[in-house]
């Protein structure tokens, strides 16, 4: 079935355009160019559309108040800014409601596999019940002392964007809104960018700023508190996996930014556990139910509540976002690293390997092998013979703590 794409620009030429670049699509994609954010809402009402594509500065609703409107009449649907305008404010307003961003001019291969990115899941077995589950996720709490520490290195004089980094590497939503932003179009990077201090860096402090003062980033997380989550245990757990996965690839003589990789994955390999629970609180509690009193596995357990798991939630909307390709496989894979289409060493090896380690290391049981090493694979790699040293790094990130990547 084809995919139904609408752009939406109140720009009668740009609209023309579109229509030209993209005129060798139209096998594959109905297509669909209204001027407007009524019209596409109108549109939209009439029949459903996979991904909606607008513009950020237009007459009577901006990009980012359409997106706000089709977040919540139509969940569903993959929501992406197309925008010449760099008008910071407006952009910082869709953090929460556009799940890219691309800037004019903006070629037809950058738009296509934009769009064919979104829709990448549409054949797979849980695809339908991620894009239901993960459309309505606008939630991602943080450790409320890390969020002050942020908000005072913010307001202080002498505030440094290093700092501000390392402040960033230690929270999983932290570090998942910043790379996503640094990571969209609006900064014209040329490459994707995976470390946090770098993310900052390239973010500056007033941005920071009205992300987390002004556009309420980081929620409030008190209710996943009172609900028996255990927040900062699940922090302590991708920290300690981050660390011990940078670890890992720098005893594999990996590239600083493969070691960089390394640690954002693990930082953020189980963030879909955050994002259910705080989205989806009193279900969460049941998933909780199913593992302390039926003996379920996480993956199991979240699979019988939500239809998908945690890995596969977190992976696609951080691939949504825009964040490295290396990361995402990393969390979205790391409980079956098997499946990888690239069977080489990478975030996805130290990052399944560490999370193993760290629920050794604690004496978590494994029902259903969810933490067990995946030997078929090292062994497809070439790597069985390192799990011994690979292993040893627990105390190593023990007595030093997990490491942000420099």
């Amino acid at each position: 079935m084809k995919k139904r794409i609408l752009f939406v620009d109140d720009e009668p030429l740009v609209l023309t355009g579109l229509q030209r670049m993209l005129h060798g699509w139209r096998e594959e994609w109905e297509m669909e160019f209204v001027a407007s954010g009524a019209q596409a809402l109108e549109r939209m009402a009439q029949a459903p559309v996979d991904v909606v594509v607008t513009d950020m500065r237009m007459p009577g609703m901006n990009g980012a108040e359409l997106l706000e409107e089709v977040m919540r009449r139509h969940p569903k649907t993959v929501r992406i800014v197309l925008s010449g305008h760099a008008d910071k404010d407006l952009i910082l307003k869709c953090v929460n409601s556009a799940h890219q961003y691309l800037s004019k001019p903006c070629d037809s291969q950058a738009i296509k596999a934009t769009v064919q990115r979104a829709c990448g899941l549409e054949n797979a077995e849980e695809s339908d019940r991620l894009k239901q589950l993960v459309a309505q996720m606008g939630r991602l709490p943080s450790l409320p002392s890390l969020y002050v520490q942020i908000v005072e290195e913010l307001n202080s004089p002498a505030a440094t964007i290093e700092h501000i980094g390392e402040i960033i590497s230690q929270d999983m939503a932290m570090t998942a809104q910043f790379l996503r932003l640094v990571n969209s179009a609006y900064f014209g990077l040329s490459r994707t960018v995976a470390s946090p201090s770098e993310a900052a860096m390239y973010l500056g402090i007033d941005t920071i700023k009205s992300l987390v003062l002004s556009i309420h980033t980081f929620s409030e997380f008190h209710d996943l508190t009172s609900r028996g989550f255990k927040l900062d245990a699940l922090m302590h757990h991708s920290l300690m996996t981050a660390g011990r996965a940078k670890e890992i690839a720098q005893l594999e003589d990996a590239t600083q930014k493969i070691s960089n990789e390394c640690f954002v994955g693990g930082m953020l390999h189980d963030i879909g556990k955050l994002l259910m629970a705080a989205n989806y609180p009193k279900d969460y509690e049941r998933v909780t139910q199913l593992v302390d009193k039926r003996g379920f596995s996480h993956c199991a357990a979240e699979k019988e509540i939500f239809g998908v798991n945690h890995a596969s939630a977190g992976g696609y909307l951080l691939g949504l976002w825009g964040l490295p390709v290396t990361v995402v496989e990393a969390i979205a894979l790391h409980h079956c690293p098997q499946r990888t289409a690239s069977p080489v060493f990478g975030a996805l090896t130290a990052v399944h390997a560490a999370n193993v380690f760290e629920h050794e290391r604690l004496g978590c049981p494994s029902p259903n092998a969810e933490n067990d090493l995946d030997l078929p694979y090292l062994a497809r790699l070439g790597l069985s013979h390192r799990v011994a040293a690979w292993r040893q790094t627990g105390r190593t990130a023990e007595s030093k703590g997990a490491h942000a990547p420099a």
